[in-house]
Parts: C-alpha cells; structure tokens; sequence
C-alpha cells in the first residue's frame, strides 16, 4: 500500500467515526433537549450536526484530492484538502452565528414570555456522557490530524474538544438551575455562541494562511540540505525552495556549491542521484537544481572570498553569502547574500554591501544576487 493511499483510508477512516459519534449525539440531545425545553443543548445538538458535516466534507475533499494528475492540473488535487478545511472553518463559523442569533431571541423572550427548562436525571446523564465521548472523539481525530497531516481532521478535532467544553458549560448551567432554581443558559448559549464564532474566524484564518503560502517546515528543510550535502562534492546547499501542493506534497529547487573542477558528465550524475535520494527520503520532488562553482585552483580566490565574506558579515541583516566565484581573466566577482526580512529596507541593504565589496576590490565587476529566506537560512 502507497503512504498516499494509507493516509487517505486514515482520514477516511478516521472521518467515519466521527460522523457516526456525532450523529447519535445529535439524536440524543436533540430529544434531551427539547424535552427539557433547553435551547443550550438544543443548539449543542445542532452543533453536533455541524460536526457530522464537517467529517462528511473531509471524506469528500480527501476523495477528490486524492486525484491523478492530469494536463489541467499537472500538480495534481492534493490542495482540495486546504479547501475542505476552509470549509469546515466556515461551516463552524455559520453554526455559531446561528447559535448566537438564536440565544439573543431567547434572551429577548425570557423577560417578555419566560419559559423554564425542565431537566431530569436522565437527560442530565446524557449530557455528560456527551461530554466524556467528545473529549475522546476530539483528542483522537486531532491526534490522528496531526499524524497524517491532515488540516481538515485537526480543524475537526479542535471543534470537538470546543464542543466538550460547550456541553460541559451546558452540564453546568443546567446544575445551578436544579439547585438554585436561576436560568443562565440563554445567556450561556450566547457566550457559547461567540466563542464558537472565534474558533471558526481562527480556524478560518489558518486555512487562508496555508492557502496564500507559508515558509515551509524549517525541519523537513534541514532535512533535505542534509542529504543534499551527504555527498563529498558538494560543499553546500542554499537557496531550497518548496512549493505545496497539499499535505506532503512538495516539488521544489535547490543550488548546489560544486568545484570547478567537474564536468558537465559529473553533474548530471549526481544531479540525478541527489534528486533521487530527496524523493526517496523526504518525497519530496525537485524539479530543479541550479549550479554553483567555487575556485578551486587560485589561493588568490580563496582570500578573496574569505575578506568579502568578512565584510558582507558586518552588515546584520545578511543571512549569509553563498556562490562565490571570482574570475581573474574576466575581472567578475559573483556570488548571492540572503537578506532578513527584518531589514526595513531589504534592498537598501542590497546596495550598502555591494557599495561596500564595491570599493574594496575597485577593479572588479559584482554580480551579486540578493536572495529571499525562503526556508531557514541562518549561517553567513
């Protein structure tokens, strides 16, 4: 069985459980509910629908993301997965407005037309059980999210940890009503109500984050340089880009530092042996590897390198310099710095080390890129 296939029956799996845990939830506290004249548990029970819904939705976005490649979408469907969390958030997001709505009209009505629950035993018991098997649902499936990766069954996971916490509050008003005969849970359920609103803006707000395009994971990036730099020719990697295309699926591209002494039969070789093992290990795909050669033959270079690096290492908000190369017979100086997000200006800075290495070697001519910190790039 492929990790894809295995990860897709997980959250399949997973997703089931849930519908079918919220599903008799939802039954149960409806009829609790109802019978008790209790609009908080009545709104628990439809929050619990909401649950069931979202686990439907993530069975559905992981069918659809689990889809073949084709000539319209290269890259593959895995990115439905961002979209069904979105949607989740937005479902979660609506309940708590209903929610609200309904709890205010209920405020409204308790001081023209007041109507007191009727609790028992029975339904009291109900709703705690509620509470225990939705602290184990919401552990589970937010456990078994992170395993998998899976930003729609994280999202559920939280919601039904958020919904242990609502029954629980519910549990509670309907408490103090038995012993002291005073009714909260109009009032309850709008606080309820607000604060299922905040999770699904947070949740929502996440989704979009990941749909826009996040740094990715600075580990999986130390990673793949360390197997990139696990073989003897290369004496680097920078500038490792990573583009998601869903949950654990990235293509991406890296520069290699490489002596000037290999050749072009030498580079395809290991450009394909590194491409392979970066699959292998961290499935990850690179579509490209871009070169970089350094002087091998010139001590000259060599301090060269050494002084310009000293310089470029003044300025703070240079990450780090990679690709020196220096040509003697062309008078060419190149190489790369990575600039800090955190410089106000990144290219003012861009300008100051090149005006510096600029007059310190007046006879040559800079190619200086200036890179972005795409992944985790910390030494200089």
């Amino acid at each position: 069985m492929s990790r894809e296939t295995s990860r897709d029956r997980t959250i399949i799996r997973t997703s089931i459980i849930g519908i079918l845990a919220n599903v008799f939830l939802a039954a149960f506290k409806a009829v609790v509910g109802l019978t008790a004249n209790s609009i908080a548990i009545v709104m628990d029970a439809v929050n619990n629908l909401s649950d069931a819904a979202s686990s439907v939705i993530t069975i559905v976005g992981t069918k659809l993301a689990g889809k073949e490649p084709d000539r319209k979408h290269p890259f593959g469907y895995g990115r439905i997965e961002y979209l069904s969390a979105m949607l989740i958030s937005l479902l979660v997001l609506y309940a708590g407005v209903t929610a609200f709505v309904e709890s205010v009209k209920k405020i409204i009505q308790s001081f023209t037309k007041p109507e007191d629950p009727k609790y028992t035993t029975v339904a009291l018991i109900i709703v705690a059980v509620a509470v225990v098997v939705k602290i184990v649902l919401g552990r589970f499936v937010k456990r078994t999210g992170e395993k998998v990766r899976s930003d729609s069954l994280v999202n559920s996971g939280k919601d039904a940890l958020f919904d242990a916490v609502i029954s629980a509050s519910t549990l509670v008003a309907a408490l103090i009503y038995v012993r002291f005969d005073v009714s909260l849970e109009a009032w309850l359920g709008a606080v309820i109500a607000a604060l299922i609103i905040r999770s699904g803006i947070e949740m929502l707000r996440e989704t979009l984050s990941q749909i826009l395009g996040e740094r990715a994971d600075a580990e999986l990036a130390r990673e793949i340089k360390a197997t990139v730099v696990s073989h003897p020719e290369i004496s680097g990697a920078y500038d490792l880009v990573l583009h998601n295309y869903g949950p654990d699926s990235y293509n991406g591209s890296v520069h290699v530092e490489v002596p000037d002494t290999l050749s072009a039969d030498d580079l395809d070789k290991l450009i394909r042996k590194i491409s392979t093992e970066v699959y292998q290990k961290h499935h990850v795909i690179l579509t490209a590897i871009g070169v970089y050669s350094y002087n091998t033959k010139d001590p000259e270079a060599a301090a060269a390198r050494e002084e310009i690096s000293r310089i470029v290492g003044e300025q703070p908000h240079v990450l780090q310099m990679h690709g020196f190369y220096l040509d003697k017979a062309e008078k060419t100086l190149r190489f790369d710095i990575v600039v800090s997000f955190d410089a106000k200006d990144r290219r003012q800075v861009y300008r100051e080390v090149c005006e510096s290495v600029q007059k310190a070697y007046p006879d040559y001519t800079l190619q200086v890129a200036m890179d972005t910190d795409f992944s985790e790039e910390s030494e200089s």
